[in-house]
């Protein structure tokens, strides 16, 4: 058997390229034959397979730039979000320092008022304790006088002319 494909030919009956016509012919039927099974048989599925590959990518591609779309807003919505809350926070501790301030002050108001009331009560006990303090002194005063007076006039002086006695010896006057 001869080979299909002989190219070159020795023979000298060649023609000048060296391309045998039958042969060629043979050749391209072959592949012409080739052609239409792997056309049926390979490249529509592979092409199928290839375009749905592309298909996936390409929705991969837009669901990955949805998605980094989606992040961005969730990012701003946050950051709003995170915004807000700081502010209502804020707004919380002043409200907190302005009660605490209106707490201490009212306090320290009512801490006065009972100070006063406390100095006032003092004020008055003190006073309470001196005009008892002069009744006594009076009282031992008059006693030390009626005896006084008894020992220097060397009689009993009666209770009314006593009280006289004392009362101008306390206003400083002379009998």
């Amino acid at each position: 058997m001869l080979p299909i494909t002989n190219f070159a030919s020795e023979s000298a009956g060649g023609n000048a390229l060296g391309i045998n016509g039958s042969a060629f012919l043979i050749q391209l039927v072959t592949f012409g034959l080739a052609f239409w099974v792997l056309k049926k048989f390979a490249f529509g599925p592979i092409l199928s397979i290839l375009a749905k590959r592309r298909e996936t990518i390409e929705a991969g591609v837009s669901l990955g730039e949805e998605m980094r779309q989606e992040r961005a807003m969730v990012a701003e919505k946050s950051e709003a979000a995170l915004k807000a809350a700081r502010a209502k926070a804020d707004a919380i501790v002043a409200d907190a320092e302005a009660a605490a301030r209106d707490r201490v002050r009212a306090s320290e108001e009512e801490a006065a008022k009972k100070a006063a009331i406390i100095v006032k009560e003092g004020q008055a006990r003190g006073e309470q304790e001196v005009v008892r303090a002069r009744k006594a002194f009076q009282g031992e005063l008059v006693g030390l006088v009626s005896d006084a007076t008894e020992a220097i006039i060397d009689e009993k002086v009666d209770a009314k002319k006593d009280a006289q006695l004392i009362d101008r010896a306390l206003k400083g006057q002379k009998a």
